[in-house]
């Protein structure tokens, strides 16, 4: 079945749209399925929300809907505009939140926003250092949210020790018969077990505040004015929940301070930039403002490091599984993007100091 026949009379019914709608696939997104819908009285996006990943898509659309609340009224108070800096929910004609059709399948409805686009990669370290301000204006305006109260989408999404329990566990399944080529890439991340328990443990101390965490810190989640080239409003708050702020922060890191592609093979070409971080550093903090304490400053180097060996750990794991989770061109497609991931961590831990030094000054 096509992207085509999936967006149904009863669904564009549902969210006052004629059965004679026009509408396209929108976007690049692989989860959920999206479109653009126009009509004469309004264009907004329809999304069809992939269950077999976000298996509770009601918890989703409360936390979405508590958190952009939340956000509009500080954007509106600081004199801003609501309904272009803010992901708008679009309610269903009954005033609910999400729609579910005879199918069994969620739908919602989200406001779309002119003028803008959403770029896959970094263009320039301009964009690099815009997107880092997004992102820290989205932590400050969140600073006093009660992240407690937020749904856990995803359990234990960034919480890299059980990351590593679940490989040791594919180590010890074996499932597709391939660990003998891969035992380089095992010592690797069983030498960083103690690295693994870093931020946990300083959560569970209450050295390190509970936040309202995006969780998929990347550029194409960045609407970017075509007039202006500057940041409108982040988007796809799916995995929006309680986390750490060195998890998005590192996140960011991870996918945007790299020399290549996160499934480049050749290893001589992957550098962990100290420009494209210094970039999206001082973007970042000059908008988190005063919204981090000194601890949670002083774990963001920590954090890139964490969230790109937890990348690869993944990698590995899925590798080991026989590529049950992430899409893959080839055989050895995961276990090139371990091997990626292990190298940027190295490539982290000797800027450490540095990367250190970059935060203070920002």
């Amino acid at each position: 079945m096509t992207k085509q026949r999936i967006l149904t009379e009863e669904v564009l019914r549902a969210f006052a749209f004629q059965p004679n709608a026009g509408y396209r696939p929108f976007g690049a997104g692989h989860i959920n399925d999206t479109f653009l819908v126009e009509s004469p009285e309004k264009t907004q996006i329809l999304q069809r929300i992939n269950k077999a990943v976000f298996p509770s898509p009601e918890n989703i659309m409360d936390n979405i809907s508590r958190v952009t609340a939340f956000i509009t009224r500080k954007v509106a108070l600081r004199g801003g505009n609501p309904d272009r800096e803010v992901m708008q929910i679009i309610k269903t004609v009954n005033g609910e939140l999400y729609f579910t059709d005879q199918a069994g399948d969620y739908w919602r409805g989200v406001k779309f926003i002119d003028n803008t686009e959403a770029y896959e990669t970094v263009t320039d370290i301009d964009m690099l250092a815009k997107a880092g301000y997004a992102f820290g204006d989205f932590q400050n305006l969140l600073k006093d949210f009660p992240a407690g109260e937020l749904h856990e989408i995803i359990r234990d999404f960034h919480n890299t020790p059980v990351r590593l329990a679940q490989l040791r566990r594919a180590v010890s399944e074996n499932r597709a018969g391939r660990l003998h080529s891969v035992q380089e890439e095992i010592e690797f991340a069983l030498r960083h077990e103690t690295d693994c328990r870093h931020l946990t443990d300083l959560l569970q101390s209450g050295e390190l505040p509970l936040k309202v965490t995006h969780n998929d810190t990347k550029m194409s989640n960045v609407l970017i004015d075509k007039d202006t080239s500057e940041a409108v409003c982040i988007i796809d708050l799916d995995t929006i929940m309680p986390g750490l702020t060195a998890y998005d922060f590192g996140d960011s890191i991870r996918a945007g301070a790299t020399t290549a592609a996160e499934d480049e093979s050749d290893l001589e070409k992957v550098r962990f930039s100290i420009p494209l971080y210094q970039a999206y550093t001082k973007g970042f903090l000059s908008a988190a403002g005063d919204s981090l304490t000194e601890k949670e400053l002083d774990t963001l180097p920590i954090g890139a490091k964490l969230m790109t060996l937890e990348v690869g750990m993944r990698f590995l794991a899925d590798y080991l599984n026989g590529d049950i989770y992430f899409k893959t061109a080839y055989e050895t497609h995961n276990l090139v993007r371990a091997r990626n991931q292990f190298k940027l961590v190295t490539e982290m831990e000797k800027s450490m100091d540095e990367m250190l030094d970059i935060i203070k000054i920002s």
